[in-house]
């Protein structure tokens, strides 16, 4: 019998979603919306079912959940969350900002996280207490203490500002550098130490549970931004090199 490791089988699962998605990149596929008004593609769907086979086969016992498919054995002792493809309205417009992410949860507990983009030909994984590497490199998060020399990255602009307005006002002002990168893209760079905050809102765990870990191996602190731990239903990220979440959180709260 053949014994799978859930990295093994989590980066065989990214890389056939890859194939996936390559052949149908800038193929002008057909754009259903979902109840959410979000978009969805053939390529989402079958990037899905593939990482879906390839994880069932290997662990037909673990519990799935899936951004396409939703929820399959949720009870079960480990969990699989997938977004085949994160960042769709990029994949739909041709624009390279989309990625394939994977974590496995035990108990609840994030345990490994994939990260694959397939465009920049960046994959990154973690396992809990093992580190963070991308494409065979270890990941270090930055050693900046001071907002002022920091690098601020957010994701959705508009209900950031919506929701955090005077709180998000202060953190840009503090900061000495912004970007809007997004998505998988500024989690890899606060990974690798590249920037050093990064502060996102409207999310699903499916977008950031993989990344989640990647941080935090790499010696990064990741919460929501109320400054919980993420769970299932959590709906936001707020994620740092460590040094500078207390200082992040007093802007964004005045505390």
């Amino acid at each position: 019998m053949v014994i799978h490791s859930p990295l093994e089988v989590a980066r065989e699962a990214v890389r056939a979603a890859e194939t996936v998605i390559r052949r149908h990149y800038r193929s002008h596929l057909a754009v259903d919306f979902k109840a959410d008004h979000t978009p969805v593609t053939l390529a989402d769907h079958e990037a899905e079912q593939v990482i879906k086979d390839i994880i069932h086969h290997a662990f037909p016992d673990h519990g799935f959940y899936g951004e396409e498919s939703g929820y399959d054995q949720v009870d079960a002792e480990y969990l699989w969350l997938v977004d085949p493809i994160d960042g769709t309205k990029s994949f739909v417009r041709h624009y390279p900002f989309f990625s394939t992410q994977i974590a496995l949860l035990h108990h609840g507990e994030i345990i490994l996280g994939v990260s694959n983009a397939p465009l920049f030909e960046e994959l990154a994984w973690a396992e809990r207490g093992k580190g963070a590497w991308l494409n065979g490199q270890p990941l270090r998060v930055s050693p900046i203490h001071e907002l002022t020399q920091a690098v601020l990255s957010f994701g959705n602009i508009k209900s950031l500002v919506s929701d955090h307005t005077a709180g998000f006002a202060r953190l840009v002002a503090a900061c000495d550098r912004v970007r809007g990168y997004g998505d998988f893209y500024h989690s890899h760079r606060l990974a690798d130490g590249s920037l050093d905050v990064v502060v996102e809102s409207e999310v699903s765990i499916l977008d950031v549970a993989a990344l989640s870990l990647i941080i935090q191996e790499a010696g990064g602190q990741v919460t929501d931004l109320n400054g919980q731990s993420l769970n299932l239903n959590s709906r936001s990220f707020l994620a740092t090199n460590g040094h500078l979440h207390t200082a992040v959180a007093d802007c964004l709260f005045e505390r």
